[in-house]
This record gives structure tokens, C-alpha cells and sequence, in this order.
């Protein structure tokens, strides 16, 4: 039995069932498309489709490394908030991209990032893209994340937040 509170299950559990629309909530996610399909607390996992409008580079048809950053930064965040006891927005405060190898044209890329520490104000994240397994890594990612405050008039102080 986990002495963890409740709530941080609900909000990852919450997050897996309005997985479908995660991906469309910010523009840019939603312009690339991508999608989510397994989120635990701290951890989510994605998927990134191959599409022609998104290749950098016509000669080999390689999805550009843009929307590899977007894909990462958007799976970074929802770690955050799934690791979160309270429902809060984060804003990507720093991202290290470090790329590996291109991806495989005409591949989708596999997405993973998790929140490994969090405090008060601030989430920090790592996470992976990748085709088949991390053996295949194509860029990996370091973030770091602002935890807002919550929005005026939700009838909550800061002690009420949830986060440590």
C-alpha cells in the first residue's frame, strides 16, 4: 500500500482518459499531431506520426528536428503535471535537445519523458524519442519547468497546491 495521497492517481488517470485530446491543447501539438497513449504519475509516453508536411528535409523525407522538440517539450510538461497532487500548468522554462541520429523517413517516432524531482516552484524532466526501443535513440531531452500558481479565483492558496 502507498502512503502517496489519492489525488496523484487521479490526475494521471484523468490525463490517460482525456489522452486523446492532450496533444490538440497546445497549438503547436496540435499542428504536429501527436498523440499520447500511456500516462503513470511523473511518466508519460507518446507517439509522433510521419506526415509530409512535417519533413525538413525533401532529398530524404526526415521529419525535422522541430517537431521532434515540440513532441518532447509537450510530453516533458504533461510529466509534470501527472506527477503533480494538485491539477497545475507548467511553462518550459529551459530544454536541452540532444540529437543522436535522424529519424527513419516515413517512421513514427515513439516519445517518452518523465518528471524525476519536483519543488514548490519548479519541475525537472528528461525524456527520449526514439523508433522501436531507446537501443534506437534519436534525440534525448533535459527540461526544466515552471509550476503557475493557481489562476485567481479558484479559492485556493498556495498551501493548497499539492506540490512539495
Amino acid at each position: 500500500m502507498s502512503d502517496e495521497p489519492t489525488e496523484t492517481h487521479d490526475i494521471a488517470g484523468m490525463m490517460m482518459q482525456h489522452a486523446s485530446m492532450m496533444g490538440q491543447v497546445v497549438p503547436w501539438g496540435n499542428e504536429v499531431n501527436f498523440s499520447v497513449t500511456k500516462v503513470e504519475r511523473g511518466h508519460v509516453w507518446g507517439l509522433q506520426p510521419w506526415h509530409e508536411k512535417l519533413v525538413g528535409d525533401p532529398e530524404t523525407g526526415v521529419i525535422h528536428g522541430g517537431v521532434i522538440t515540440t513532441f518532447l517539450d509537450n510530453l516533458c510538461g504533461m510529466a509534470c503535471t501527472s506527477a503533480m497532487t494538485q491539477l497545475r500548468f507548467v511553462a518550459t522554462i529551459d530544454l536541452r535537445i540532444d540529437y543522436m541520429r535522424p529519424a527513419e523517413t516515413r517512421r513514427e517516432i515513439i516519445g517518452e519523458a518523465e518528471c524525476y524531482h519536483l519543488t514548490r516552484t519548479v519541475c525537472f524532466t528528461r525524456a527520449w524519442a526514439y523508433h522501436e526501443t531507446r537501443d534506437k535513440l534519436i534525440a534525448t531531452a533535459a527540461g526544466t519547468f515552471a509550476i503557475n500558481k493557481p489562476r485567481l479565483g479558484s479559492g485556493r492558496s498556495r498551501k493548497d497546491t499539492g506540490t512539495p
